[in-house]
């Protein structure tokens, strides 16, 4: 199988999953664990108030989904 059979296949398998089942309810223990990554970063001793923590842990997550946009966009630039 191509790679791009592969994408197809696997594109065709998600829709119809999420098509049968809410996708908030299907990633709802992933998008947790992700989160936590973040309260763990901050606060690993767990000494903060959770209200600085989770401040301090979604100001982590929006710096690290910046940096996986900066390196798309020059990843991107390097192809064009």
């Amino acid at each position: 199988m191509s790679p791009e059979q592969r994408v197809l296949r696997a594109q065709i398998a998600a829709n119809t999953r999420w098509s049968k089942e809410d996708p908030k309810e299907g990633t709802k223990a992933a998008r947790a664990a992700f989160e936590r990554r973040f309260e763990l970063e901050v606060d690993p001793d767990g000494t903060l108030p959770e209200v600085e923590r989770r401040r301090r842990a979604a100001a982590a997550m929006r710096a690290h989904m910046q940096r996986l946009a900066l390196a798309s966009s020059r990843a991107r630039k390097k192809v064009s």
